[in-house]
């Protein structure tokens, strides 16, 4: 069904994207949809569509048309996923490595969300076709806990959760080279690699990013199992700052080094693992954590580490 709004604008000052956000924000209408409203000519002021960065004046008439979301055209297919936690509002999985988190260029099927379409049916539609339900992800390769949204109302909650920084969120990674010290904090900012466009990089332009580090094991071979807390969640964080202190996740073949023992210890992706997820539930307000003990080639690798004895 599609909705038509008429109102009339009492203070002006504010771009048109930020009022609607703000209007609409009960309706779980987030700020990119909003904006694909307007780009295409849902929104109209005083009788005509323009950019979302207006400014509004006092007195403007604005006239908002919501068509409804069209309905997924993905297929769903089997999957495979361990569920920790499902209900009417949310599903909290561990993600295996090797499955994309939603469709993209090059991986049209087989990701989580065709899995998640065949498991339950129905996600949260804020973040559009290709990306219901999807509140954060997780990198191919990387394994561990993710929440995904089931309704619209969950979505928007989640979200201001992880906007606001009220999202726990904990990994464990095998890194390359013996660290100095027992714990550390690195705060350098990330954004896109100047030359490789599918990398990120550290960029004094770049958005904040703060990931705090403890070493929970140090093994002979000069590798070490961390323990890392993020402040923020930019893309490749962990993979990127890690890089930067030169003891890159060991098996990264994007931003890591060839090692000769990683054929020995079975590594053959990145060994970074989503391991606690800790939020607020969007319905009960009840404080829920959740932990994903680590894969199991993650966890055979430093099996044999172990075996090797020494530091």
């Amino acid at each position: 069904m599609i909705e038509k709004s008429l109102f009339t604008i009492e203070r002006g000052g504010q771009r048109l994207d930020q009022y609607l956000a703000s209007r609409f924000e009960r309706e779980g209408l987030t700020r990119s949809r909003i904006q694909q409203l307007i780009r295409s000519g849902m929104v109209l002021v005083n009788g005509i569509p323009l950019k979302a960065k207006h400014i509004l004046q006092a007195g403007d008439a604005l006239t908002v048309t919501i068509p409804p979301q069209l309905p997924s055209h993905l297929i769903p297919e089997q999957v495979d996923f361990v569920t920790l936690h499902e209900d009417e509002d949310l599903i909290v999985l561990i993600k295996p490595p090797g499955v994309v988190v939603h469709p993209a260029a090059g991986h049209s099927t087989a990701t989580l969300v065709h899995g998640l379409l065949h498991h339950c049916g129905g996600l949260s539609g804020i973040n559009g076709e290709l990306r219901p339900g999807i509140v954060h992800r997780l990198d191919k390769d990387t394994s561990g806990v993710m929440v995904v949204a089931k309704t619209d109302y969950a979505h928007q909650s989640l979200a201001a959760q992880f906007k606001e920084r009220e999202v726990t969120k904990i990994y464990q990674a095998l890194v390359d080279g013996r660290l100095i010290g027992e714990s550390g904090r690195v705060a350098l900012p990330i954004g896109r690699h100047p030359v490789h466009r599918k990398k990120m990089a550290i960029r004094e332009d770049g958005r904040e990013a703060v990931t705090n580090w403890r070493v929970l094991e140090r093994f002979a071979q000069g590798l070490a199992l961390l323990e890392l807390g993020l402040e923020t969640g930019r893309t490749h964080q962990i993979r990127v700052h890690m890089a930067a202190l030169s003891h890159p996740v060991a098996g990264d073949p994007v931003y890591g080094r060839k090692n000769p023992c990683y054929q020995e210890l079975g590594i053959t992706r990145q060994c970074l693992h989503a391991h606690t997820l800790a939020f607020s539930h969007p319905r009960t307000g009840e404080d829920l954590r959740f932990t994903a003990p680590l894969w199991p080639d993650m966890l055979q690798a430093l099996e044999l580490l172990r075996q090797a004895g020494g530091v």
